[in-house]
């Protein structure tokens, strides 16, 4: 009993259900490339840009954060981003 409390503290305080909000994660990492230094990062609102990246899915798009896709950067430099601030923040993004 003690054991299983102890996992569920720890996945409850580790914040792995917890999202960020998304327009801070932009702020704190992603507008490093994404306001227009990078000339391959979409900007945000750039509907243009933004529709072929969409098409492929959400999940690729995760995923390419994730592990990093030619000149993205692994994680997206937001190493305590879960999976769904990811998926927060591109929706943000491309709006």
């Amino acid at each position: 009993m003690k054991k299983m409390l102890a996992a569920v503290f720890l996945l409850s305080s580790s914040g792995a259900y917890a999202v960020q909000e998304p327009e801070a994660v932009f702020n704190g990492t992603c507008t490093n490339c994404h306001s227009g230094q990078s000339w391959m990062a979409p900007k945000k609102g750039d509907h243009v840009a933004w529709k072929r990246r969409l098409e492929k899915g959400t999940d690729v798009l995760v995923k390419h954060v994730t592990e990093g896709f030619r000149a993205m950067p692994a994680r997206g430099l937001c190493m305590d981003c879960t999976e769904e601030d990811y998926k927060a923040v591109i929706a943000w993004m491309s709006k």
